[in-house]
């Protein structure tokens, strides 16, 4: 379902940890600023603040340009994710530079970006980032500003002990955050992975029963053609036989709805290669396919709801878009006569940017959460099988969902479509309350 869909910017991979180092660079510029500030007025040590500040001014700026960044919709790629890395490490070394280079116990963060890049990038990219601040480290090693105290003395190494287990809790604590982010991330791309995996395993069943389908249309319009060269003549022979008639007649006309149907079937298929839409109100939509689902199941006792504003709407109906509703209406039936009873409700209304077409059952409902997470994987024991397959398959191809959830009187299936995908562009549409009409068993719609 859409809502629930992961997309590139939520998997692993480079966008993933550019918006995570944009997180811990805000972090940094405040954990930076602290802890100059305490070293120059609390300890009052003797360090170079207008530099130390000047540089973390400029990663503010950066952090503030990579923040308008990443709410583009360009893609990130690896080189650009490495080039961000490579601008908090060069501003994280200038810092270090001026307080003592190897010397501070705050040198290990440089770890953080490595082990970062490992959760989330390539091999190659990995090798760049773990040459980037090895050599910073080195050079760190060879040049820098020392810190004025000596660790040799008492109060020196006192400090630098207590620098590494504040250094310690903060690489502990952004490690342990921001790979937990990561691995999330990464877990949320496996489910989708999962997903698409079973979409096209139902995708694929679709299709061999959409290709046995075509496959016996064309060999019953055979069988059919002659029934219906015969039906007549039998008629005609047995003109006096009333009884025989009356039969004849009823199977005659039966013979020409399968026909009808075989057509309809071809023309669908035509419609479904040329991807040309119809172009039809809401009201014509929905009232020819109740008319054809009053003739499937002329038992059923069915209640309709829809409000003039959503009646008024154009939509590009789509091929497969009545069929979607035909069979959530014949699996509502199938599921209310499990209760001994035939009546059913549909209500057509918009909501927002969607149109909602919501059919509710009287039969006992879903029988568990995950019947109602995998509508179309259920058995064809209750009605809820193929039809709901089909009908999921057909909201997921408009970008839409279907949504299910069990009520005090049964079951209810809502089909959501979104209106930019199905409906025509037009002005705002007036509302003006709420229309319904009842619709019995042996009456049209």
């Amino acid at each position: 379902m859409p809502h629930h869909r992961a997309s590139l910017r939520t998997s692993i991979g480079p966008f993933a940890l550019t918006r995570t180092l944009a997180w811990l660079r805000l972090c940094a510029i405040g954990g930076q600023s602290v802890a100059v500030l305490v070293a120059a007025w609390w300890l009052h040590l003797t360090i170079p603040v207008l530099p130390l500040l000047l540089g973390i001014g400029l990663l503010a700026v950066f952090g503030v340009v990579a923040a308008w960044r990443l709410g583009k919709p360009w893609p990130v790629h690896e080189g650009e994710t490495v080039a961000h890395i490579a601008v908090d490490t060069a501003v994280l070394g200038y810092l270090l530079y001026f307080s003592g280079g190897a010397s501070n116990p705050f040198i290990t963060l440089l770890l953080v970006p490595i082990a970062l890049s490992a959760a989330a990038l390539s091999a190659r990219a990995l090798l760049a980032v773990s040459l980037l601040t090895g050599g910073t480290y080195l050079f760190l090693m060879r040049w820098h500003v020392p810190l004025p105290m000596s660790m040799h003395d008492s109060e020196g190494f006192s400090l630098h002990v207590t620098g590494m287990a504040v250094n310690f809790i903060i690489t502990a604590l952004l490690l342990g955050f921001f790979i937990n982010r990561l691995a999330h991330a990464l877990r949320l791309q496996q489910l989708e992975v999962q997903r698409i995996r079973e979409r096209a395993l139902r995708d694929e069943g679709i299709l061999a029963i959409a290709t046995q389908a075509a496959g016996a249309a064309h060999e019953l319009n055979t069988p059919l053609s002659t029934m219906r060269t015969l039906l007549p003549e039998l008629r005609r022979e047995h003109v006096d036989d009333t009884l025989l008639d009356d039969d004849l007649a009823l199977l005659e006309g039966q013979v020409d709805r399968c026909s009808t149907i075989l057509r309809e079937m071809v023309a669908f298929g035509k419609a479904q290669l040329s991807q040309e839409p119809v172009r039809l109100s809401v009201t014509d939509f929905i009232h020819g396919c109740l008319e054809r689902f009053q003739l499937l199941r002329p038992e059923a006792e069915l209640d309709f709801a829809m409000d003039d504003a959503t009646a008024q709407t154009i939509l590009r109906t789509p091929p497969g878009l009545r069929h979607a509703l035909l069979n959530l209406l014949n699996n509502a039936v199938d599921a209310s006569a499990l209760n001994q009873s035939m009546a059913v409700s549909l209500e057509v209304s918009r909501l927002g940017g969607w149109l909602q077409l919501s059919v509710r059952d009287r039969g006992p409902g879903f029988d568990s959460t995950d019947e109602l997470t995998r509508l179309g994987d259920s058995e064809k024991s209750t009605g809820l099988g193929i039809g709901l397959a089909l009908a999921e398959a057909t909201a997921e191809r408009l970008s839409g969902e279907l949504v299910a959830r069990n009520t005090a009187a049964g079951a209810a299936v809502c089909l959501r479509l979104p209106l930019a995908v199905i409906a025509e562009k037009m002005g705002p549409t007036r509302r003006n309350g709420r229309a319904s009409e009842s619709h019995s068993g042996k009456n049209g719609p």
